[in-house]
């Protein structure tokens, strides 16, 4: 297992799509910094899911791990979902938030803040692809369309993965 590095990782960009779109001056040199797609408020103990702007995939030999930039969380603000992308992955993420500042005041992300780090790690084995509910959340048919080459010439059972798909999401082919 091994962090991508910034070289790597715009390579895995390029080929993959894996953050789109992507921004190459939030390329880190150990990932990329998500950003937020609307403005959000959270009042003090307030729960809110925040959706990233870009839409990630994670290909089949990776898994994406999530890390908070600190400036929020020196604000009070608390993540509560887990910090994993499953490999084969392919929507906007929900990331799941509660301001619990001390100061008990509300904070505020604007659309198109810096706000979580994503790192891609390496995996070993057979690839095992995301078969779940929230394969393709957040994105409209034509951002899913613009996946299917992608997913056809990245695995070699397409056409089995997209029947679970298609019973899961409005996949169309």
């Amino acid at each position: 297992m091994c962090i991508l590095g910034k070289k790597k990782l715009k390579k895995l960009i390029d080929d993959y799509k894996c953050i789109y779109p992507y921004d190459y001056n939030l390329l880190d040199g150990d990932g990329y910094i998500l950003t937020v797609k609307e403005e959000t408020t959270l009042h003090y103990l307030e729960h809110k899911n925040l959706i990233t702007y870009e839409i990630v995939f994670t290909p089949p030999n990776y898994v994406a791990h999530l890390t908070a930039k600190s400036k929020y969380g020196r604000m009070g603000l608390s993540f509560l979902n887990a910090a994993k992308v499953h490999s084969g992955f392919i929507g906007r993420l929900a990331l799941e938030l509660v301001n619990l500042s001390n100061d008990r005041s509300s904070i505020t992300i604007k659309r198109g803040d810096p706000f979580m780090h994503i790192e891609f790690v390496t995996r070993e084995g057979e690839p095992s692809p995301y078969m779940g509910e929230y394969q393709f959340q957040y994105l409209t048919d034509e951002e899913i369309q613009m996946y299917i080459p992608i997913l056809k010439r990245t695995f070699n059972n397409f056409d089995e993965l997209a029947k679970t798909w298609l019973r899961n999401k409005r996949l169309q082919l």
